[in-house]
């Protein structure tokens, strides 16, 4: 019987970087699509425009961390567009096969770059990062790193951080198991999306981790299709400061 009291520890298939190229991309590929009919990164971009509204600057430089393909980043980069906001994205990840895929993707993209590395080796002075991004990301790690994680994001995010993450859901686990047959073509995709689902979070889980971080404001949702959204920002920041 599959429990969902705890976080699962299995590690994803993705997570193999001996995995080819050739395989990695249509993994990818599925994954997107269910992002796009489910409505996923919509998450992300009401909680970058809400941080961009309560504090006003000229430009934003946006870092995505574990950013894959950079699916994530341009959509960032056409809903700022549309809204006349100016941001300057990166995306980092530690499958150098993954960029590629994402800068071949991305060479219409004149303010995305990408950086292949371990996003703890940075320093905030090195990276210039207003918001920092991490979608679909965190619940690859276990407990301890996790802490690591979030202290260092709060460490190299200027402004605040947007962490877009799953449910640990029992219907959805079940409801996964439909959409997959029905939408993804990669058995990787299918097996990934619910050992995800298994590893993901309760909000009581998240408000544990935010009492990390008592120096910021903190802000945790239950959002569509099993997923959350946690934002933290640094009250200290004006909110009417310009650069």
């Amino acid at each position: 019987m599959i429990r969902f009291k705890e976080r699962s520890d299995e590690v994803e298939l993705m997570d193999d970087l001996t995995l080819d190229q050739s395989r990695i991309k249509p993994v990818l590929a599925d994954i997107n699509k269910a992002n796009k009919l489910l409505g996923g990164n919509r998450i992300t971009l009401m909680a970058v425009e809400r941080l961009t509204q309560k504090f006003p600057r000229k430009l934003y430089r946006i870092v995505d961390m574990g950013c894959g393909d950079g699916s994530m980043l341009r959509e960032v980069a056409a809903f700022c567009d549309g809204l006349g906001i100016k941001v300057e994205l990166t995306g980092i990840d530690l499958n150098e096969k993954s960029l590629q895929i994402a800068r071949h993707k991305s060479k219409s993209y004149s303010n995305i770059s990408y950086l292949q590395g371990d996003i703890l080796d940075l320093n905030a002075q090195d990276l210039h990062c207003d918001i920092l991004l991490c979608t679909l990301t965190l619940h690859h790690f276990h407990e301890k790193e996790i802490e690591i994680f979030i202290t260092k994001f709060a460490e190299l995010a200027r402004i605040g951080v947007v962490v877009n993450d799953l449910e640990r859901n029992k219907i959805a686990y079940q409801l996964f198991k439909i959409f997959a047959a029905v939408f993804m073509k990669t058995e990787i995709a299918r097996k990934d999306g619910l050992t995800s689902i298994r590893s993901g979070f309760l909000k009581k889980d998240l408000i544990a981790y935010s009492e990390l971080l008592p120096d910021m404001k903190h802000h945790i949702s239950s959002r569509w299709a099993f997923r959350y959204e946690w934002s933290f920002w640094h009250p200290q920041n004006i909110e009417n400061e310009r650069c």
